[in-house]
């Protein structure tokens, strides 16, 4: 489960700032939502354009039509099997660009945590997106836990190194047998002592 993620955007992350920037050039009236990230956002993504990566808005959640509310997160052992996510995991994989996610913990305490990668202030999450009523939206895909976040959850994202964007984004060859990949560990904080910034 991937239900909350931060997009701090501080001036010394050129990464995300980067991004930001790309996406207020090319929408300079926009609904860019910063900081914690809630489903329903509107928030950057990477993704295929002309056989480039370029960044664009996306909302998080696909519709759910069998209930009220959203989508928020694909299963990646079973996406391909899922009509509601076959086709976009095959010609529609995007890439969210982060300052880490959030989890909290389930031994009553609800702990909440922000995981981040170690010795890195950017965490890229691999996606999946469509369009809904002319409206661009993503989920998070998600594999099982590995040990840095079992004892808390069961579920993390699939997180992508920084060099292998453009291979999800553009290489299905690749992206397919990345789902069964091994998560790289991952940093906790409380939140309490995380430094939200903008």
């Amino acid at each position: 489960m991937c239900g909350r993620y931060s997009l701090f955007t501080e001036e010394d992350n050129r990464e995300i700032m980067r991004i930001v920037q790309n996406i207020t050039a090319r929408y300079p009236e926009n609904n860019m939502k910063r900081g914690e990230i809630f489903p329903t956002n509107t928030v950057p993504v990477l993704k295929a354009e002309n056989s480039q990566i370029a960044a664009d808005l996306s909302i998080w959640g696909f519709p759910n039509f069998r209930t009220k509310g959203v989508i928020i997160n694909a299963r990646s052992e079973t996406a391909d099997e899922k009509r509601t996510f076959r086709e976009s995991l095959h010609s529609r994989r995007c890439v969210i660009p982060s300052t880490g996610f959030y989890e909290w913990s389930q031994d009553g305490t609800k702990t909440k945590y922000r995981f981040t990668l170690p010795g890195q202030n950017t965490l890229y999450m691999a996606g999946i997106f469509n369009e809904f009523k002319g409206e661009q939206r993503f989920v998070i895909l998600t594999t099982e836990a590995n040990n840095s976040m079992a004892d808390i959850h069961n579920r993390m994202p699939v997180i992508l190194p920084r060099d292998k964007i453009e291979d999800w984004i553009l290489t299905e060859e690749f992206a397919v047998p990345y789902l069964h990949a091994v998560m790289p560990p991952l940093d906790r904080a409380p939140e309490e002592r995380v430094t939200t910034g903008k």
